[in-house]
């Protein structure tokens, strides 16, 4: 028992000499606790820099190319067996540099007396103390950054397809995909930042999730049944026309829609460029017909529609055109405009759903296949109704660049309609029901004629009296007895060479 008392007073005994030696030693470390330093003591490096004797402006001077390193850096996160590269800076890495440089100039000063005495002891024995940089980061950037970039970093499944070749189906196998919590991925990548790099390239793995395919040979070997069929003609259409029809009809020829799956057929055909294998064509703009690149798409989608309507699967979105169209009934089209006109639907039955496009150089046809579990006997049909008519009327335009005698049409007419498709059900051919299914209206587009009024002594009164008529016989009166053969063969020849030159310099401008 003596003896344990007296090892206690030995070890006071040695703390107060101890002690002793700090505060009268020389050094005297409680007064240098509240030394103020404006440089960094000899023997200190940061990230291996010497910075020895730098006020903390040099020093930051000096690390500059070391902090750049960290948010230069490239970090490649492996997400299944694919990679993503970025930087720090990609990251929000934040290096501290105020906060190290700090450390480094109150080396000796800061800490309690046995840290100063320790760093005292080291920077006189010519020791050298060298500061890390501290990376830091926000877990929520990273988080943010991973979610903006999710669709380069994860691997998306391949979903088991189909391909349809000499009247047989063909299935093709899918594969897995991986993806990252952003959130945990980003917690990850923290950690890794903070306590593991050295402001360096490197990698890092994360951990991932498997995205399964969807569908599988046994689901797909179901599909054998043709849902629903239809087909238009494009037979007369010209050179540009025909190749936009086979060209988009390729594009979405193949599509597997699994049960709950959407496809927007605008989406497909885009972008709708020469790039993409498209051709100037006639198109709808405004109410008038235009050369536009991808004129006759439409004409793909309108088909599709109708064969979809008759599989029964689910419309979301489906527009008519501006004006009637020659390849299907009132009501029966679904026009692709832009990114404000599209059509949607949605395979709403239990199995995958194929489509088929076939186009010759004639016909395009779309067949909708899939297993098919509706009542035996059941079949549909659609009927075009019109509701209501609008007649177009003719109207005249003066033209004072012509000559008395021309007349030509300028903007070819539409008659307006509002119109219904009706659909029918039937079983077994006896009729079971008859709803509207969807209601279209089509603008009236009047007929439009420029007439002349020039003549030799300046524009005709007699004409423009007659065109403010609108009376096509009171029009036609006036040309016969207005008419010179010599002045209007001149004038014509005038205005149709102007008209030649300016398209030709539009052309060589374009």
């Amino acid at each position: 028992m003596n003896s344990y008392f007296t090892y206690k007073k030995m070890i006071i005994a040695a703390g107060l000499i101890t002690c002793c030696m700090l505060l009268f030693g020389g050094n005297f470390y409680f007064a240098k606790a509240a030394e103020k330093r404006t440089t960094i003591p000899d023997g200190i490096s940061i990230n291996g820099i010497d910075v020895s004797k730098m006020t903390k402006e040099e020093a930051t001077n000096a690390i500059a190319t070391e902090v750049e390193k960290y948010k230069n850096a490239h970090i490649t996160l492996v997400v299944g067996d694919h990679e993503f590269t970025c930087t720090g800076q990609d990251l929000s890495v934040d290096i501290e540099s105020d906060a190290v440089i700090d450390k480094a100039i109150n080396f000796g000063v800061s800490g309690n007396i046995m840290e100063r005495y320790r760093a005292d002891q080291l920077l006189k024995s010519g020791g050298v103390m060298d500061f890390k940089i501290a990376p830091s980061v926000s877990v929520a950037a990273i988080s943010e950054f991973l979610n903006a970039h999710m669709g380069e970093i994860q691997v998306n499944p391949v979903n088991y397809g189909l391909t349809r070749e000499n009247g047989e189906f063909k299935i093709i196998d899918g594969s897995q995909g991986y993806t990252v919590d952003a959130t945990s991925g980003a917690n990850e990548i923290s950690d890794f930042i903070t306590t593991k790099w050295d402001g360096t390239d490197a990698r890092l793995s994360l951990t991932t999730t498997v995205l399964e395919p969807e569908g599988s040979p046994e689901t797909l070997a179901l599909v054998t049944d043709k849902m629903g069929t239809y087909t238009t003609d494009y037979s007369t259409s010209q050179a540009g026309r025909k190749q936009n029809v086979a060209n988009g009809a390729s594009k979405i020829n193949g599509t597997v829609l699994y049960p709950g799956e959407q496809i927007s057929i605008a989406s497909k055909l885009n972008p709708i460029s020469l790039e993409n294998g498209y051709a100037m064509a006639g198109a709808y703009e405004n109410g008038t017909t235009v050369e536009a690149v991808g004129g006759g798409v439409c004409q793909i989608s309108s088909t599709i529609y109708n064969a979809v309507i008759r599989a029964e699967l689910q419309i979301d979105e489906r527009y008519p055109h501006s004006m009637t169209v020659h390849y299907v009934d009132p009501s029966a089209d679904a026009a692709i405009a832009g990114d404000y006109k599209d059509l949607k639907f949605t395979n709403n039955t239990e199995y995958p759903i194929y489509l088929e496009l076939i186009t010759t150089g004639q016909t395009i046809t779309c067949n909708v296949y899939g297993h098919d579990t509706r009542e035996a006997g059941r079949t549909v049909d659609f009927v075009s109704e019109i509701v209501e008519q609008e007649d177009w009327i003719r109207i005249y335009n003066a033209n004072a660049s012509r000559p008395v005698g021309y007349l030509q049409k300028t903007i070819t007419p539409y008659t307006g309609y509002k119109a219904k498709l009706v659909k029918i059900v039937y079983t077994n051919g006896v009729e079971q029901s008859r709803e509207d299914f969807n209601t279209s209206k089509y603008k009236k587009i009047d007929a439009q004629f420029d007439v002349g009024t020039a003549t030799a002594g300046g524009t005709s009164a007699e004409m423009n009296a007659a065109i403010a008529t609108q009376d096509e016989a009171t029009i036609k009166a006036a040309m016969a007895a207005q008419f010179d053969q010599a002045f209007f063969d001149q004038r014509n020849a005038e205005v149709n060479a102007a008209e030649a030159a300016a398209a030709a310099e539009a052309a060589n401008n374009n």
